[in-house]
């Protein structure tokens, strides 16, 4: 998958690249990450990419032309006519595991960095096919979030793990908490390793009983547990067996029950 990061930070991204998974994913071909200076773009001997926003108010924000220039530029490459061109914005919808997934079907993807106080309405409007965000803050700029989109959409591409096992047990591969996509949509059992007595810290008996039976239901039991007292609004879009329900009544009862009291 290739992606095309537009920005005028360039070097913002060295260290990102060369560590974990978006590094061994550039090495073994799944991942072609392509860095391409906004300032490139520009046409005056400043390389000015900024300007006062119409209508008064503080910062600058990012002019239309230097993006436009830079994206009719990528488009013209083999495989980028139709890609997805994806404006990094807290306006943008939510980067969540299903848009994770809708991205990584792409052959392509072009990201647009912003910054400042933001960019040119017509650049949302009339260049960019999607704006995506990575939470309800604010950045100084997309980068990060360039980052967190190829890392995310990464680790979806068949064989970049090097373990597809291992992704698709992971916390949110079956579940979109807004989407509310159907599948496990549990958070992650607790997991240890060894020693299995750590300074009086103990791994709890059954995962060392080689019963994988009871490992599997004590799992179970277990992610139930911390979704419900981490992330109860997943457990509201799920749908319950009739087992899993008496399961959480089960917990929700024995929290109510004082620790001394314990058996």
């Amino acid at each position: 998958m290739i992606f095309d990061v537009i920005t005028i930070f360039p070097e913002f991204f060295g260290s990102i690249l060369e560590h974990g998974l978006l590094k061994r994913a550039r090495a073994s071909g799944h991942a072609d990450i392509r860095l391409h200076d906004l300032r490139d773009a520009t046409d005056d001997r400043h390389r000015t990419v900024d300007d006062r926003p119409f209508g008064g108010g503080p910062g600058m924000v990012f002019k239309p032309e230097p993006l436009f220039r830079a994206v009719e530029a990528l488009r013209t490459d083999r495989g980028g006519a139709d890609c997805p061109v994806i404006l990094l914005s807290p306006q943008g919808r939510l980067l969540t595991h299903s848009v994770a997934q809708e991205l990584s079907r792409q052959a392509r993807v072009i990201l647009i960095c912003g910054r400042y106080e933001g960019v040119d309405e017509r650049v949302a409007e009339h260049l960019a096919t999607d704006e995506i965000s990575i939470g309800d803050y604010v950045l100084s700029g997309g980068e990060l979030a360039a980052a967190v989109v190829m890392e995310t959409v990464t680790r979806l591409l068949p064989g970049a793990l090097g373990n597809d096992a291992s992704r698709e047990q992971e916390s949110f591969a079956h579940f979109d908490s807004v989407s509310g996509e159907s599948g496990d949509g549990l958070l992650d059992f607790p997991q240890y390793t060894r020693p299995p007595d750590f300074d009086g810290l103990k791994v709890p008996e059954i995962l060392l009983s080689g019963n994988h039976e009871e490992i599997r239901v004590w799992r179970h039991r277990q992610a139930l547990e911390k979704t419900w007292r981490k992330r109860p609004d997943l457990l509201a879009r799920r749908s319950l067996s009739r087992e899993d329900r008496a399961i959480l009544e089960e917990i929700q009862r024995s929290a109510l029950v004082p620790a001394a009291q314990r058996d």
